[in-house]
């Protein structure tokens, strides 16, 4: 039986982007080579920037985390001091990473079903000129929530703070010019939005503020300036290459093109989360957040007010069906998670609902 994945990554892929891994790929064959060349290019078009305009794509071995590592410990110098925004688990793994390659760094915590606030976040900077750096996260999948980036990055750009951007689980499924946004540093992966499997992360950066990474990394491996100028001198990696996660992800790109571009994508996102709230509102099952700040990648469910509802027998009997859901990750109450991107469409969503109808009862 095929299982639905309704989580924000690992998530369903396609026939094709599965089989486009089947041949065998040598890390310096020349049509490798030339995918790596295509995805970093491809990447930047899909955040409204270019090579000309002076952006750079480094592609990084590992996870997402590895990604947002990479960076947090390449770009912020010994001298300088990075800001984190924190409202949920992801803010919380930053600050980990500052802690443990002791990055000069403070912290701003908002509750888990609260947004960012661009006004404490300017009034803070106001106050603490020594801070160089900003860290927010996008698509906080802790709850659902998207913090407003385009409000905390205009006031980076005119405080002239270096502003990056955890966009894991939004890039690819959000319409994000990094321009406009005045993102500097913008972080994904391989298997998010755009529908690829798991075996990279990548960091679209504003190329002049990369060049200030050369020496200052605290890894060997997440060194993000070496990364890059190892690609840009020879086409290759450092280190050993994921090459059949980067075939799986070229072929992603061209689905996602043939689908109409991000624009379209969105869109079938958000028609995901649509028949999924009607539907669980018809059932009772309440959401965590409230509707103006919860974005359409992953929603989190509060327990139904039954007593003898059971997570984990909930879990495995929607399994059994072919559903894989997502265990809450909040701290203060019981919840769980459901996805609405990677390869679902609205009547996977339907059979979804109707799984969760049927165990309700």
């Amino acid at each position: 039986m095929k299982k639905i994945l309704f989580t924000p990554g690992t998530l369903s892929t396609s026939k094709t982007v599965k089989e486009a891994m089947l041949e065998d790929m040598g890390s310096r064959d020349h049509v490798f080579v030339k995918a790596v060349k295509d995805i970093r290019d491809g990447l930047l078009k899909l955040a409204h920037v270019s090579r000309e305009e002076g952006y750079e794509c480094v592609i990084v071995q590992g996870s997402g985390t590895f990604g947002v590592e990479s960076v947090i410990s390449s770009v912020v110098g010994a001298n300088d001091n990075l800001l984190i925004l924190v409202n949920g688990a992801y803010g919380e793994r930053i600050v980990k990473m500052a802690n443990i390659h002791r990055i000069h760094h403070h912290i701003i915590r908002f509750e888990e079903d609260e947004i960012v606030s661009p006004e404490v976040v300017e009034n803070f900077l106001k106050s603490h000129s020594d801070i160089t750096h900003v860290a927010c996260i996008h698509s906080e999948t802790t709850t659902g929530l998207f913090n407003p980036i385009k409000e905390i990055g205009a006031i980076c750009k005119s405080l002239n703070k270096v502003f990056i951007v955890d966009a894991m689980s939004s890039f690819g499924g959000v319409e994000m010019d990094m321009k406009e946004l005045n993102i500097d540093f913008l972080v994904s992966s391989s298997n998010k939005c755009i529908e690829g499997v798991p075996g990279f992360s990548f960091a679209l950066c504003k190329k002049s503020e990369l060049l200030k990474a050369k020496g200052q990394a605290r890894s060997l491996s997440l060194d993000l300036y070496d990364q890059w100028n190892g690609l840009e001198t020879n086409g290759q990696f450092r280190f050993t290459p994921p090459t059949l996660s980067i075939m799986a992800f070229r072929k992603a790109m061209e689905e996602l093109e043939e689908e109409g571009g991000i624009k379209a994508r969105e869109q079938r996102y958000k028609t995901n989360k649509k028949i999924l709230d009607e539907g669980m509102a018809a059932l009772g099952v309440k959401q965590y957040l409230r509707p103006e700040i919860q974005g359409h990648i992953i929603t989190s469910f509060l327990y139904p007010e039954k007593s003898n509802f059971n997570f984990a027998d909930f879990y495995n009997k929607l399994n059994e069906k072919g559903f894989v859901i997502y265990p809450g990750k909040l701290s203060k109450t019981d919840a769980f998670r459901i996805g609405n991107i990677g390869q679902i469409f609205p009547d996977d969503v339907k059979g979804l609902v109707a799984a969760i109808k049927e165990y309700l009862k």
